[in-house]
């Protein structure tokens, strides 16, 4: 029959850990005096790391290289949507709120545009969505209005 297991029979598995190393508490020790850094060098002080990018002096490669072009931070990417995606919207409305609960977009408050990609199957009704030139015509012809 198998031990009851509590909270006070607890216990890592065997060989999992191991006890902390004491550094610096005198030759008997093992690891005493320089506490296993040997002696002096970049590596024996402390924080004596190096950054990711060194390479032992060498001029590092991220300033060898080129650099071109910026990021910028005003740039708002939108949520694109195809026509033929918008037969899992159950209604006719087509608004972010809409087509977040049908799973379309990842995000309400993210700018959303409609992309003439497809044919609109029925008349929608437009609210809260930018749309391209294609995917505006095709919604008209098949009867549907854009709203804002």
């Amino acid at each position: 029959m198998a031990e009851k297991i509590t909270l006070s029979s607890l216990a890592p598995r065997r060989g999992s850990t191991q006890p902390r190393k004491r550094v610096g508490r005198g030759p008997g020790s093992g690891l005493g005096k320089t506490s296993g850094k040997g002696h002096k060098g970049h590596k024996a002080r402390t924080g004596g790391s190096t950054n990711p990018g060194f390479e032992g002096g060498q001029m590092p490669m991220y300033r060898r290289l080129p650099k071109r072009g910026f990021t910028n931070p005003f740039k708002v990417t939108v949520q694109a949507v195809n026509l033929s995606q918008l037969k899992k919207v159950g209604t006719t409305d087509v608004s972010p709120e809409t087509l977040y609960s049908a799973g379309l977009i990842g995000k309400v408050d993210r700018p959303v545009k409609l992309l003439g990609t497809g044919d609109a199957d029925r008349s929608y009704t437009v609210r809260g969505v930018a749309l391209s030139g294609s995917a505006r015509a095709k919604i008209e012809a098949a009867g549907g209005k854009i709203e804002g």
